[in-house]
């Protein structure tokens, strides 16, 4: 019994260490960030990422400075490694368009967009010079296809930008998306990218082709399967192009469009209602730590699986389920999971390819440096006025976080059901 006395001294000692940590783990209480610093956090985060890319071709050197990477797996690394400067410029001109179109902030804010505003225009007549180190043909390859309509969306959400282009740069850049209609887009989500293009010069004016937004429409109309969600082409696989592309692309097309013809009013009505669904599921997939599953291809593009999400905060088209300032917060958390990694970008501060972090089994065939930076899609709420509710609310949990920790929460029903 002698013997045993020490040993059940410790337990007794350690049963009570354990018991007295989980009373103090209860009592912590989490201190959620306010409006204001989230936004200060998303500026820092959007200004790390894009600085590289839009400083240096404002400085003709973003082919002198912009790594050229490509996938381990890459079906043509040379040609790849062509495409990647207008792959670059689009995705990244498509997330900061609605910050640059914005007029809000305080003074360093302000200056900082004034820089950008600055860079960007800059950096869009070295694009479509000729004479520069920086000059980009939109004519190569399919891909280019693409990456003109990134240009396009990024255009269309932020008429500053056009309005404050010389004539002779915009003359060059209209000229240059044009010049894509030469490629003939893969039966699947491209469809949108040649409806982008024509929406762009719908919105600004030019002559557009019909044909190539009907087509888009009508054959998304049949790609769709129920509860939000649209096929990516003949077949449905479970990946986020959903997000990256299809709903806000068919949004930011019907909202254009919808001022040229009253022939979609129906079709868009619909189109508007998935949008819902697909935010409620949106939320809804993002944890409380700010993971989401790993499903899928192009999942290098880390936040971007969230840009629908952040596409409807930004347009003001929330359900009602969703409260800016908990969509705040679910953005926040995917930002700073997505970006902690200290391998996220490499030692010239150049986005790696990887979820979190660099993993270079993760990248796909078509993958090149400028393809990550779909991300910067997740950071659109920024054109929102530093006064709009969603900066302005409270902090508050969101799904995840509310129901994992024991919370009383309402069901999830697919569309149609109750």
């Amino acid at each position: 019994m002698k013997k045993l006395l020490p040993v059940m001294l410790f337990l007794f000692v350690t049963v009570q260490a354990w018991s007295q940590k989980q009373k103090v783990k209860k009592e912590t209480v989490v201190v959620l960030a306010t409006g204001a610093e989230d936004r200060k956090f998303w500026l820092q985060q959007m200004d790390k990422m894009v600085r590289p890319v839009v400083r240096s071709l404002a400085h003709d050197s973003l082919r002198i400075n912009m790594p050229t990477r490509v996938s381990i797996k890459s079906d043509n690394p040379e040609h790849r490694k062509k495409v990647a400067y207008l792959e670059i410029l689009g995705r990244v001109l498509s997330g900061i368009a609605p910050w640059l179109q914005d007029n809000s902030g305080n003074a360093e804010e302000v200056a900082l967009r004034n820089q950008y505003r600055e860079w960007v225009l800059q950096g869009l007549a070295n694009a479509v010079d000729s004479t520069k180190k920086d000059f980009m043909q939109f004519d190569i390859g399919g891909q280019q296809l693409v990456d003109a309509s990134f240009v396009a969306v990024g255009l269309i959400r932020a008429p500053w930008i056009m309005e404050h282009l010389d004539a002779r740069t915009k003359e060059k850049l209209i000229a240059s998306i044009r010049t894509t209609r030469q490629f003939r887009p893969a039966f699947s989500n491209w469809l949108l990218f040649t409806a982008m293009n024509e929406a762009f010069f719908a919105k600004y004016g030019y002559e557009w082709d019909v044909v190539r937004v009907d087509y888009a429409m009508r054959q998304l109309e049949q790609w769709y399967v129920g509860d939000g969600i649209y096929m990516d082409g003949t077949s449905y696989a479970f990946d986020y192009y959903n997000s990256f592309v299809i709903h806000p692309y068919l949004a930011t097309i019907s909202e254009v469009i919808s001022k040229k013809t009253k022939t979609y009013d129906a079709m868009i009505d619909n189109i508007y209602k998935r949008n819902e669904r697909y935010a409620v599921i949106q939320e809804r997939l993002i944890n409380a730590d700010g993971t989401y599953p790993a499903t899928g291809r192009s999942i290098i593009y880390r936040g971007a699986a969230f840009h629908h999400l952040a596409d409807m905060a930004w347009r003001k088209k929330l359900p009602a389920q969703l409260s800016p300032a908990s969509v705040r917060c679910a953005l926040t958390a995917v930002i700073q999971k997505t970006l902690e990694s200290p391998t996220t970008y490499d030692a010239n501060g150049w986005l790696t390819f990887g979820l979190y972090g660099e993993q270079l089994s993760i990248g796909d065939s078509y993958n090149n440096a400028g393809s990550p930076y779909l991300c910067d899609n997740i950071f659109l709420p920024l054109g929102l006025p530093a006064t709009d509710d969603f900066w302005m609310k409270p902090a508050e949990k969101f799904s995840s976080q509310k129901i994992w920790a024991g919370e009383d929460f309402p069901g999830d029903h697919a569309s149609g059901l109750k």
